[in-house]
């Protein structure tokens, strides 16, 4: 007997992520859980910013199962590519993935933070690949598993109510917003 699975079961914190130096050159790997604690490690990661065409963009609540930061909300999606993977590449499908969307995706820049999540113990320190994409058809089907709610915002309410309420919002949100903004203006 064959089962398949529409979502298949990965323990994503057993997956391998690519450690880089200050650069961010490659220069090693080691498991998601190991590069998130404390003090934790620099690492590649991705940001996905979805836009629509009236320049919204488009928010996900992290699922409260998360390891870091849960409930929060965030980008439109987020991950680490596998260690010599293209960062478009898994960007791509972990879009698909937590979200349910198809897009093309341009990678705008860098952001590099380190921040701490005082409910969970672990640590982000990334290399964060901040790509952006225009939805102008369809709408998300977000995983449950990954994604409590979703939201469309103009930048600038978003702005205001991140200075508001900053614990609501993943402490990347604000740097990935700006990487993404200051592309685009200058396109």
């Amino acid at each position: 007997m064959t089962e398949t699975l529409e979502h298949p079961i990965t323990d994503r914190e057993a997956l391998p992520v690519e450690l880089v130096d200050d650069a961010g050159h490659a220069i090693g790997t080691c498991p998601v859980s190991q590069a998130h604690q404390a003090p934790g490690q620099l690492h590649r990661a991705f940001s996905v910013l979805l836009f629509d065409d009236t320049g919204r963009v488009l928010l996900q609540q992290r699922a409260a199962v998360k390891t870091r930061f849960p409930s929060q909300w965030a980008n439109t999606c987020c991950g680490h590519p596998a260690p010599g993977e293209p960062v478009a590449a898994a960007a791509a499908v972990r879009l698909a993935e937590e979200m349910g969307l198809a897009t093309t995706l341009a990678e705008v820049g860098v952001y590099r933070y380190h921040a701490e999540d005082a409910t969970t113990g672990r640590v982000e320190f990334e290399w964060d690949h901040v790509l952006v994409g225009l939805l102008s058809a369809g709408s998300p089907h977000p995983n449950p598993d990954e994604v409590a709610d979703y939201a469309w915002i103009q930048p600038e309410a978003l702005r205001d109510a991140m200075a508001d309420d900053p614990d609501a919002y993943t402490p990347w949100l604000a740097g990935v917003l700006e990487v993404a903004e200051r592309a685009l203006t200058e396109r």
